[in-house]
């Protein structure tokens, strides 16, 4: 995404000036004003980098990883609930970090914060490490004096978020291992094995099966033009990346993504579960329900669930109740909807949407280990019908010249 060059005014009405990273100066507007900046000149620009810094250096840059933010809000909630001021905090956070680049971002919260900038102005500085919910949140925390508190339930959200990523990833290894392999097999096979058999067939003289003709087909060009197949998957890569980086291109791939068998589910279930999460935490903190669902709509991994969930809040901006809401997204089952108007009825919609978040958590829990039963079918079956194709191609014409000898004798 584009940078824009920005200054405006914050609360005080102090000037503030700086670098953020976004889609279009709309959305350099909005996160200025989430961030309680009113914005004044908003222009594009280059990557904020030091000069003379070159594509070695980027390389060579350590990169910030989920966990570095998840203890950095923890250390952050114990200093400051220990009575540590922020800078203190931050210089404590500064000096123990091995992380250079981490370093680095913590310095220059520190030199904004002695610029006299709110440290949600500061955290916004930074969006690919402190995304909008991130600083909102602490904006929320900074209003109303809980912001110790907010950096508590900051971390039990990313702590969620860890776990929910760590238990895909290692659902998926068995299956992306198990295509790995195949894919190498079908490789080997037809650069190596099937040549072979290839010049062995040429002696024979005689007329080979249809599926063998195949193989050696599909065999021959593989070795002649694997750089042009290459070529091809990788123009293809490339262009489906492009296209997925775009705004039409990620909402028609994370709609495919809902629907693919399976997985859809639980991709589906997921992202539910990190909008209840999220959804709950921002209600307990004091954020009005139609900033909440802004806020939740804005970090959704899936676009088109993000859009449904900002049709949701078009709706409380309505009036309507947020049950009316969720039913005309078509996103929740009627069990989480029952619980939604339980909430609403009883004043305690954030504990609700908490439970909410619990059971999507479970569903995913469940489905994650039972996902490679599910899945090992058809592997099975996607191997078999493999090896099949392959044994039938390679020796289908020997089994037909040894039954044509054994005839002749």
């Amino acid at each position: 995404m584009p940078f824009f060059a920005y200054k405006g005014r914050d609360g005080r009405g102090q000037l503030v000036e700086g670098v953020l990273e976004g889609t279009d100066s709309g959305a350099i507007a909005g996160q200025l004003l989430t961030s309680g900046v009113s914005p004044l000149e908003i222009t594009p620009t280059r990557a904020p980098g030091k000069p003379g810094a070159g594509l070695l250096s980027s390389f060579n840059k350590q990169k910030i990883t989920h966990t570095e933010v998840l203890l950095f809000c923890r250390q952050m909630y114990t200093l400051l609930k220990s009575g540590v001021p922020i800078l203190g905090a931050l210089k404590g956070l500064h000096d123990s970090t091995d992380n250079q680049t981490f370093r680095n971002v913590i310095q220059d919260l520190r030199s904004s914060l002695d610029s006299g900038h709110e440290l949600s102005v500061c955290l916004a500085r930074h969006p690919k490490i402190f995304n909008s919910f991130f600083v909102n949140m602490v904006g929320v925390g900074e209003q109303t004096g809980n912001l110790e508190e907010v950096f508590l339930r900051l971390f039990n959200h990313l702590e969620f978020e860890k776990f929910m990523h760590d238990q895909v990833k290692s659902a998926i290894r068995y299956p992306a291992f198990v295509v790995a392999t195949m894919a190498v097999a079908i490789i080997i096979i037809n650069i190596f094995v099937i040549p072979a058999f290839a010049k062995v067939y040429q002696g024979f003289k005689a007329e080979l099966p249809a599926m063998t003709k195949a193989l050696i087909g599909f065999s021959n060009f593989t070795v002649n033009y694997w750089p042009v197949i290459l070529v091809v998957l990788a123009a293809a890569a490339f262009g489906f990346y492009r296209y997925i980086n775009t705004d039409k291109g990620r909402l028609r791939w994370d709609r495919v993504k809902l629907g693919i068998p399976i997985a859809g589910g639980i991709i589906l279930k997921a992202t539910l579960a990190r909008f209840a999460r999220s959804f709950a935490l921002a209600i307990r903190s004091g954020v009005p329900a139609v900033q909440a669902i802004t806020m939740v709509a804005n970090i959704a991994d899936n676009e088109h669930i993000g859009r449904r969930i900002a049709a949701m809040r078009e709706g409380v901006e309505r009036g309507e109740s947020v049950l009316r809401t969720a039913i005309a997204a078509k996103i929740f089952t009627p069990t989480v909807l029952q619980m939604m108007a339980v909430g609403e009825e009883s004043g305690s919609l954030d504990d609700l949407m908490a439970e909410i978040a619990d059971m999507y958590q479970r569903e995913v829990e469940y489905d994650l280990k039972s996902l490679s039963s599910q899945i090992e079918p058809i592997l099975i079956l996607a191997l078999g019908a493999l090896v099949l194709i392959l044994a039938l191609g390679v020796f289908l014409p020997i089994w037909d010249l040894g039954g044509a000898a054994l005839g002749k004798k």
